[in-house]
């Protein structure tokens, strides 16, 4: 194999998918419940997203930011009237980028609003935020510092809880960044009273919150991003996977126009294909919530996980998550590869979180005989175990 060896792969190749199913190339078929770690929010093959590659790829797919692209302005536009409030869209390639940009943001507010340069932010110890230098240092994990990648971006402190990091605010401090749940430190709703006191605390000093909405954000845990079920308005909102369907989009929304042109860019951020997609995939997205049919695959989803600690307990201690962002936390360490493992044998991808979460993250628009078919799959798996 000629590919660098970052990657722990499957022996598993997929050549074909519809919906929440997904073939490989032996001909074994799965139903999907990780999307592609929460990709594929409308499922694969998607007939109005392959509809709109298709008729952008014949018109125009990139020109580079030096130009105006509509289809941003468009997406801006819907994100923030999904919002309900006015933002300023950069968009770029990934969450970790969504998070540089939203990085250096807080790093200009708090050179060009302050007397004293205010540069430092703080996160939580079990945050993730991307595998760049600068969003690994942002990440609170320490398996994600080992001394080979060493010296880290300075800048950024980790706290055990929100009262924590409220104390810990000093002179330095510019912004505070969080995910509303954690992804991959265990699928981790934090507290709603806490992050609201948090709210409060950073206005009243006229400091940044910044919410990392990557892996919860565009409809994942209900609502269009987690900020909202929270009741909070943060000041930088970043997203990517969910967002594009399949494709790579990220995008850091801030309520405030720090740049200026120069500051920052991408080359390939935002062009035509993957905003043209975007713009599908909200309004799709969107139809399912005002349907109802998401709160519909909301619920119907969480019976069944509801069900699976109830009838294998020896195995599960508890469900947690919001929305179709959602775990099962294991009794007993072992059982999270056990079970992964097992799922994959049965055909039902789920995926690993922390050290003890089975982690779901199945599309938006699931039909209930995936969901059916999927869970039966799931509870063949624990009956084997």
């Amino acid at each position: 194999m000629s590919l660098m060896s970052n990657y722990a792969r499957e022996d598993i190749t997929f050549v074909k998918g519809d919906g929440a199913k997904i073939l490989d190339s032996k001909g074994k078929n799965y139903i999907d419940f990780g999307s592609g770690i929460g990709v594929c929010s409308l499922g694969h093959a998607n007939k109005k997203i392959a509809k709109t590659i298709s008729e952008q790829s014949r018109s125009l797919l990139h020109t580079s930011n030096i130009y105006t692209i509509k289809s941003q302005i468009t997406l801006s536009k819907s994100i923030d009237k999904l919002l309900g409030y006015k933002t300023y869209a950069f968009f770029c390639n990934s969450g970790a980028e969504a998070n540089e940009c939203a990085i250096k943001l807080a790093r200009k507010y708090g050179t060009i609003n302050f007397k004293e340069k205010k540069f430092e932010i703080l996160t939580l110890k079990n945050s993730f935020h991307g595998r760049t230098m600068a969003t690994l240092a942002a990440t609170g994990q320490d398996k994600f510092h080992p001394e080979i990648f060493a010296p880290y971006t300075p800048g950024f402190k980790f706290f055990d809880t929100i009262d924590e990091i409220i104390k810990n605010i000093d002179d330095k401090t510019v912004a505070v960044m969080i995910e509303l749940v954690q992804g991959e430190g265990g699928i981790k709703p934090l507290p709603k009273d806490d992050i609201v006191k948090l709210s409060k605390v950073l206005k009243k000093r006229n400091l940044l919150l910044i919410t990392d909405e990557v892996q919860c954000g565009v409809f994942r845990t209900g609502e269009f991003v987690t900020s909202q079920i929270y009741g909070i308005k943060p000041d930088i909102i970043t997203f990517a996977k969910g967002l594009g369907g399949g494709v790579p989009i990220g995008a850091c929304v801030s309520t405030k126009d720090i740049f200026t042109p120069g500051d920052h860019g991408s080359t390939f951020g935002g062009n035509f294909l993957v905003t043209s997609v975007a713009n599908t995939v909200l309004s799709e997205i969107l139809k399912l919530k005002e349907s109802g049919k998401l709160n519909k695959n909301i619920k119907t989803f969480n019976r069944y996980l509801d069900k699976m600690v109830e009838r294998y307990s020896e195995i599960f201690e508890s469900k947690t998550g919001l929305g179709l962002m959602l775990g099962l936390k294991v009794k007993d360490a072992k059982y999270q590869d056990l079970v992964y493992r097992k799922c994959l044998e049965k055909g039902v991808l789920v995926l690993k979180s922390g050290k003890d979460i089975v982690r779901f993250l199945p599309p938006l628009n699931i039909k209930k005989d995936e969901i059916k078919d999927g869970f039966k799959r799931f509870k063949d798996a624990l009956n084997e175990i």
